[in-house]
């Protein structure tokens, strides 16, 4: 039988009052559920990619909770089920936990700890759900055509992308105009893929190219045309063939060669320095900016006729805090990228913090969020307060002298042991003080070879 209605709660309990009883309170706590007597019943009801969460008794008749937790896991192993269990079942039900349940609660128990349970299970499940949607988002984006590197679903992405199909094939020239860091470079290397052209693709940045050999490099050079020549210099300009040849931070470009470009893009032709023939160009020029470049003409820092000639077509790339909902997509292609490349696995992240990162302006866009990546992957990003002593002088306090790593494990032991104190060593207790789930606890703990047990005397 194929799910029906949709649901937040599988609730699997043979006993009918304790069903009827359980399904009320969380229904009155605002979860969809849904009540069955048995684990067949309950694998008829489930499908692949439900959405919700299975809270299933371990004593059941036919087939036991356990077995329904192991016939689940080969479905879908991310698919979130909390055992109940009786007091004489608690060695039982961690081993289960090993196995792969997200939690356990032990009768008799509180309606209000197990809608927090549940609660936490389906925040859990929705943004395993998510990621899967975006992974399969990333599927259909970034396999194949010019703009697979153009990540996003935003309105705004849709029509860069549009642009660059429709001015791909035209060869024509193109400014892209985008802050740093948006992008414009792989917008760049999308119009050349779309060109179908087969020269190459050529990057110069205006900025960092130094005003003496800047002639040589782009126009080219005869030997002995001046001091050091020992050889012909093809530019760059001649070496991309009928490719693109794409100038970054084009406002950068000085004054004087900036009339012998405007010359060059007129004629479609360039004079290697100390030659007296000329070589047709037959490349396509793809030019950026993060500036007004009409602005900076105004001001007489920039050709208004080179503006002009440039802008034949533009492309207006949009900062990542105005497609703030293409960072959940962007962010996991590029965690699953860091992950590759430095051989992790990729932490999982909360529903709140991607919420937190989506709200950022990420001033310095997709780069700055690249980077993000690579350091969530390495661990090294933490959402955990830092409390800072009193300051006593104007000098920084010094670093730890522990390495990054021996020095997070040994706030993470303080506050678990803190926590376990408290709570008198019971495990769901401190995971509600921190935050985590008991089977996340219970995994930390035994990584740092605590023992939980021996908390239990200040209960």
């Amino acid at each position: 039988m194929a799910w029906i209605e949709p649901s937040d709660v599988l609730l699997v309990e043979d006993d009918e009052h304790v069903r009827l009883a359980t399904l009320q309170s969380l229904r009155l706590a605002g979860l969809l559920a849904h009540g069955v007597d048995s684990a067949e019943a309950a694998q008829a009801w489930l499908t692949p990619g439900f959405a919700g969460v299975v809270v299933c008794d371990v004593q059941l008749p036919g087939a036991s909770g356990l077995q329904l937790l192991q016939a689940l896991g080969q479905q879908d192993r991310e698919l979130p089920v909390v055992l109940v269990t009786g007091h004489g079942d608690i060695g039982m039900a961690v081993e289960a936990m090993r196995d792969g349940a997200w939690d356990f609660i032990e009768k008799p128990f509180s309606v209000e700890h197990l809608v927090e349970v549940v609660r936490r299970a389906l925040a859990q499940r929705r943004l395993v759900l998510e990621n899967r949607r975006l992974k399969a988002q990333l599927e259909d984006q970034g396999v194949g055509g010019p703009a697979a590197g153009l990540l996003g679903a935003s309105a705004a992405m849709e029509q860069v992308r549009t642009l660059i199909g429709t001015l791909g094939a035209a060869r024509v020239d193109v400014l892209i105009h985008g802050e740093t860091g948006a992008g414009k470079e792989v917008v760049a290397r999308a119009l050349h893929a779309a060109s179908g052209a087969r020269g190459a693709f050529v990057a110069i940045n205006c900025g960092a190219l130094p005003e003496s050999v800047f002639e040589s490099e782009i126009f080219g050079a005869e030997a002995g045309a001046y001091t050091g020549a020992a050889k012909r210099r093809i530019g760059k300009l001649e070496f991309a063939g009928d490719g693109t040849v794409f100038l970054d931070e084009i406002e950068s470009m000085p004054l004087a060669l900036q009339v012998k470009m405007l010359r060059v893009l007129q004629e479609r032709s360039v004079e290697r320095l100390g030659a007296n023939t000329v070589v047709p160009l037959a490349c396509r020029i793809v030019a950026a900016t993060k500036v007004d470049l009409l602005a900076l003409a105004a001001e007489g820092r920039f050709r208004e006729d080179l503006f002009y000639r440039l802008d034949v077509a533009s492309i207006e790339l949009p900062p990542l805090r105005q497609r703030r909902e293409d960072i959940p997509l962007l962010l996991s292609h590029f965690c699953a990228q860091a992950a590759e490349r430095l051989q992790r696995q990729v932490p999982a992240w909360t529903a709140e913090q991607l919420a937190a990162w989506q709200a950022r302006d990420w001033l310095g866009n997709v780069r700055e969020l690249r980077n993000f990546a690579e350091r969530w992957v390495l661990g090294l990003v933490t959402e955990a307060p830092v409390v800072l002593p009193p300051a006593q002088s104007s000098e920084p306090a010094p670093l730890p002298a522990a390495p990054l790593d021996e020095a997070l494990a040994a706030v993470e032991r303080q506050w678990i042991v803190q926590a376990l104190q408290e709570s008198g060593g019971n495990i769901a207790k401190a995971g509600e003080r921190l935050g985590l789930a008991r089977k996340t606890l219970h995994d930390r703990i035994r990584r740092l070879g605590l023992d939980a047990d021996a908390y239990r005397s200040g209960a």
